[in-house]
């Protein structure tokens, strides 16, 4: 059953025209408004706390341990949670989820103004927040239609990435400013009383109630969400480019604060402002894809594959501030392009009973696999050095995008020319 908000209960039929669409909603310009307070803090926590890692242990491999430990739960617990989103109420379910992620945030605080906090205790927390945000990840993806509908689905997915990308650009130039004078405790605060934000915007909307999903057993659900990705060619190869693309195009992330400090010489600002850049692009590449017409979309992710794995070469080879800025922009471009793109194409393909599942399967990759990629390129820069780590992920990414394009020409999707066959 497709779900469409009510008019007359969460749009504005007389919104002005020279705004875009998805802001007639009035459920989702609470959640863009309360969830953009929030993720600015969550950004400043989390470079506050990559660099207190790298600052107590001077260790690569124990950055991207601490990476691991809070995202790999994505990857295990997620398909439990689809089943969560597609029976349950969503919105009840993102409201406790966000609840305690502030609880967590609020322990992390009073350990680090306390004097008490070590690594063990950050990577005991980490993974708490992981398991939190594997049960949030796919039903706040799938609650985008409740707030919206189909219609203006697409256009709500490109504004969720330019909002998520926005505050990953503000967050951390924030934060390292906040870390180099006053330490990351404010940080870890902060984030605490931003939580908040969410919760209010949600306890605010008025939403139409879901028809009930018949119930059915837990195992059965999980084999219906596999076995209908895995039948579905195009989304299929989707999911495979995105996880990719994710797991090793954005993993090197985690690995920034060596980069910045060994390789460049800076300190927690000059972090604040490569992490600032990413997210720069990010917010440009979201917006390019919400432009582009819908036939483009099926070849985009390819492409921007392509861009990422120069991009992030170019990168790794950079030897200062400027360069690094200049070359992380286009990987942050070129890697949202892949998200945004993809979580539509994703989501339009699905059926309504299908999509929390399906949705769950999408976050396995797109972010249960970052957390492996962190893991892994960690070991690696132990061994041959952060920018031999990083070009090696550029060169992956790239024979990723050259097996995506050989199934799209394989399955007619594109011409011999490389154009879209529509």
């Amino acid at each position: 059953m497709t779900i469409d908000p009510a008019p007359d209960e969460t749009a504005a039929p007389s919104w002005p025209s020279r705004f875009p669409r998805v802001f007639r909603h009035r459920n989702y310009r609470l959640f863009f408004a309360g969830q953009m307070i929030t993720l600015i803090g969550g950004w400043i926590q989390a470079v506050a706390l990559s660099w207190l890692v790298y600052r107590l242990t001077q260790s690569p491999f124990l950055l991207g341990l601490v990476s691991f430990v809070s995202q790999a739960p994505i990857f295990f617990v997620t398909p439990f949670a689809g089943m969560i989103a597609d029976r349950a109420d969503r919105r009840k379910v993102f409201m406790i989820t966000r609840s305690l992620s502030m609880v967590q945030a609020a322990i992390l605080t009073v350990m680090m103004l306390s004097g008490y906090i070590n690594v063990p205790i950050i990577i005991v927390l980490a993974l708490v927040l992981g398991i939190i945000t594997a049960i949030e990840v796919p039903t706040r993806q799938s609650f985008t239609v409740d707030m919206v509908g189909r219609e203006d689905l697409r256009q709500a997915i490109a504004f969720n990435a330019m909002m998520f990308n926005f505050t990953r650009t503000v967050g951390p130039a924030v934060g390292g400013v906040i870390v180099a004078t006053i330490g990351e405790g404010l940080c870890f605060l902060l984030n605490t009383v931003s939580s908040g934000a969410v919760v209010i915007s949600l306890f605010l909307m008025r939403l139409v109630p879901r028809e009930p999903r018949p119930h059915t057993r837990p195992w059965e659900d999980l084999k219906q969400g596999f076995f209908y990705v895995t039948r579905h060619p195009h989304i299929r190869m989707v999911l495979f480019l995105s996880t990719v693309c994710s797991c090793f195009g954005t993993s090197y992330l985690a690995l920034m604060p060596a980069f910045a400090q060994d390789v460049l010489n800076q300190g927690a600002d000059g972090l604040g402002y490569i992490i600032a850049a990413f997210g720069a692009g990010a917010v440009s590449g979201a917006a390019m894809v919400s432009r582009i017409h819908e036939r483009h979309l099926k070849l985009l992710p390819t492409i921007m594959a392509v861009l990422l794995g120069i991009s992030l070469i170019l990168f790794a080879n950079a030897q200062s501030l400027l360069l690094a800025i200049i070359f992380v922009i286009p990987t942050g471009f070129a890697y949202l392009a892949i998200a945004v793109s993809s979580n539509t194409q994703v989501q339009a393909m699905s059926e309504d009973a299908m999509l929390g599942r399906v949705m769950a399967f999408y976050a396995m990759g797109a972010l249960g696999s970052p957390p492996l990629g962190a893991l892994l390129l960690g070991a690696i820069a132990d061994r041959v050095g952060v920018p031999n780590a990083f070009m090696m992920a550029g060169g992956i990414c790239l024979i990723a995008a050259g097996i995506s394009f050989g199934s799209l020409r394989r399955r007619g999707m594109i011409d011999a020319a490389g154009k879209s066959a529509g």
